[in-house]
């Protein structure tokens, strides 16, 4: 069983920046790909953001040129930086793992666009 740890969730005004992170419990390196999806209340979860084993990256249309993910090989973590935050981006915010066939979630972690 792999875990995944979110951490760097929060509130901050709109206009603000988050850093989230994602710590495996298995070597990423390994990992077919590594994502970042998001829930709001009353909506379906989506992707946000996925990082392949390639360092191919891509992005919902609603977060291209604000957020970036990346992974960092020797911290065994995935991050995703959120730059120029809105209110609609309030979400709990999930790390996705995919060791083919397996799909590994995380816990969540709430991030909230308030003034």
């Amino acid at each position: 069983q792999v875990q995944l740890v979110e951490s760097g969730g929060g509130t901050v005004q709109p206009g603000g920046s988050l850093r989230l992170s994602c710590a495996a419990s298995r070597s990423i390196f390994s990992a077919n790909a590594m994502a970042w999806y998001r829930q709001a209340p009353e909506k379906q979860r989506e992707l946000v953001a996925i990082i392949t084993s390639g360092d191919s990256t891509n992005y919902a249309d609603s977060v291209k040129g604000r957020y970036t993910i990346s992974r960092d090989i020797a911290e065994n973590a995935v991050y995703l930086q959120m730059n120029s935050l809105k209110p609609e981006d309030t979400a709990v915010y999930y790390c996705n793992g995919r060791w083919y066939p397996q799909d590994y979630w995380g816990q969540g972690t709430q991030v909230t666009v308030s003034s």
